[in-house]
């Protein structure tokens, strides 16, 4: 509220937008909705309003997410009640600390839906929207780029790609035109260094090397290679080299068949998930950023030898990390293993997604037959 309230005053150079726990270093979208909240709940002092607000944006969030997995059908019915019941941190995160973390993952949901509807257009507009709203969610966009390429090649891809682009500019604009350079450099500042105390994932290493710049190039460079290596093993199911996305689908020598629901929600997700196991820092909000994701990364492409017995456990000790305040040597480990875990489930999972067969399942036309 208080770093939206220079906006309300009318100032409009990021740098001299702050509130008490720093500067405001997230992009217009997040303006636009907070100031939207600040006059809803009279400048900020109706806090129980606010609540039950976000407690709606919790119930459509959960509805956006049922939906989807409903159209991949992958994750039995039990497990939705872990989501909904046994995560204390994420009500914490809408319920009591209102944070723009699950506006911006609420919006991200309505895209995959959209993108699951082959409305490819308008998942990109909302795809964006949700990045104006906070940054975490352009971990999905290798995965989308993916998914825009694999279904349009590249001149079909680069309209939607516009429609990203030019929304960014539009809700900029104002803030833009007033000092261009303050705007991107305080909403897309790539480089912020964190706070020591804060780090979920971290704990156990010296605050020298988590501060450490080799350190976060470390991290970049395994980052991208996760995605190399999951894009030519575990998303690209062609035998034509991974370029051949790049031609029209008409002009592909091996036609592939449409992308199935599973194919998109596991590259989102596989996306997003690399980036949060690679991130410098993870706050204890951010846990909103993969947490809806987790039950179709475990049982989505679920590899033999782990029962559901043991990734329920998985699911426990991730939430058990994220409870644990502040975070110790010992819950940070746990989580990165609980990662690593994942991580093997993705790889090792079947190399192929077959569609369940259902009345759910979208069936398309056969191709006319020529004279």
């Amino acid at each position: 509220m208080a770093e939206v309230e220079g906006v309300a005053n009318g100032t409009l150079d990021y740098t001299q937008l702050k509130g008490d726990t720093g500067p405001l270093v997230y992009p217009a979208g997040f303006v636009y909705i907070f100031l939207g909240l600040y006059y809803v709940t009279g400048r900020g002092t109706d806090i129980r309003l606010a609540q039950h607000l976000f407690a709606g944006l919790y119930l459509a969030t959960l509805v956006l997410v049922f939906r989807i997995y409903g159209r991949t059908r992958k994750v039995p019915p039990y497990v939705f009640f872990f989501m909904c019941c046994a995560s204390y941190r994420v009500h914490s995160i809408f319920l009591l600390r209102l944070f723009n973390d699950p506006v911006a993952m609420a919006i991200l949901f309505v895209a995959v839906n959209l993108f699951l509807d082959e409305r490819w257009s308008w998942g990109c507009f909302f795809f964006s929207l949700a990045v104006s709203v906070k940054m975490n969610v352009l971990l999905f966009a290798p995965g989308l780029l993916f998914l825009l390429l694999r279904r349009f090649g590249l001149v079909g891809a680069i309209p939607k790609l516009a429609i990203c682009a030019a929304l960014q500019v539009v809700l900029g604009l104002p803030f833009l035109l007033e000092n261009p350079g303050g705007y991107l450099s305080r909403s897309f500042d790539l480089g912020r260094q964190f706070l020591f105390k804060w780090t979920v994932n971290w704990r156990f290493l010296p605050e020298e090397v988590f501060q450490h710049r080799a350190f976060h190039a470390a991290l970049l460079t395994a980052h991208l290679a996760a995605l190399a290596l999951l894009a030519l093993r575990r998303w690209h199911r062609s035998e034509e080299s991974i370029l051949s996305l790049l031609r029209d689908p008409a002009d592909r020598k091996t036609s592939l068949q449409p992308l199935t629901p599973n194919e998109i929600v596991f590259v989102l997700f596989s996306s997003n998930f690399v980036g949060v196991c690679c991130s410098r820092s993870l706050h204890y909000q951010f846990y909103v950023w993969y947490f809806h994701t987790l039950p179709y990364l475990l049982w989505g492409s679920p590899a033999k030898k782990l029962g559901h017995l043991l990734r329920v456990l998985v699911l426990g000790l991730i939430e058990l990390s994220w409870n644990t305040y502040p975070s110790t040597v010992y819950s940070s480990a746990s989580l990165h293993a609980c990662h690593g875990v994942v991580l093997l489930q993705l790889w090792y999972g079947p190399a192929s997604l077959p569609e369940p067969c259902g009345p759910s399942r979208r069936v398309t036309a056969p191709p006319k037959k020529t004279q």
